[in-house]
């Protein structure tokens, strides 16, 4: 993954153990050690058996070149990587079964802005329930209706989707089992 400026070996163990600590931790606002975030935490989770929807071409040629695209649809994704709100609908994904609820995709947003203060542009969110004390509010750079959206796709749990805000070196994990409230 060296094409994305990130080690194989040591950029994508320390991405995976920044991402977990972001899922234990929804809601924190947690440094990766590579730059940009979204490509450090796409090349991290995807290999030859996860199917992957991206439009980016960097990215794309990337995981192409080291045999680890397997291309698909966003409706048929695994994982999905977006810069901004998408052309298409999160309430499309799959969202995993209540036997599998695991099957549901990963969805990776490039946002403009991830802040614990209200920033121009951005929307926000407060988070509840498993690995989140009281409430957090986070403000993220999406329009209020894709950030609906993805709450509306994670209404469902067991299923529903994992989300990971990205920018720049940072990122805030809402997996499926935390329930949001757009303001």
């Amino acid at each position: 993954m060296r094409a994305l400026g990130l080690d194989p070996v040591h950029g994508t163990r320390e991405t995976f153990r920044t991402l977990c600590d972001a899922m234990s931790r929804p809601g924190t606002i947690q440094q990766t050690p590579n730059k940009p975030a979204d490509y450090a935490v796409v090349a991290t989770l995807v290999d030859h058996e996860v199917k992957t929807y991206t439009s980016d071409s960097t990215l794309k040629k990337a995981l192409s070149e080291q045999g680890r695209l397997q291309d698909a649809h966003p409706e048929d994704a695994d994982i999905v990587h977006t810069h901004g709100a998408p052309s298409w609908d999160v309430g499309e994904l799959e969202r995993g079964s209540l036997v599998e609820p695991s099957d549901g995709a990963t969805v990776v947003y490039d946002v403009e802005s991830v802040s614990n203060r209200s920033t121009n542009g951005s929307t926000s969110v407060t988070l509840s329930g498993p690995g989140v004390s009281d409430a957090t509010t986070i403000h993220i750079g999406l329009p209020a209706a894709e950030l609906d959206s993805i709450r509306k796709a994670q209404s469902t749990y067991p299923r529903g989707i994992d989300v990971v805000f990205t920018v720049d070196d940072r990122i805030v994990a809402v997996p499926r089992s935390v329930s949001m409230e757009v303001a």
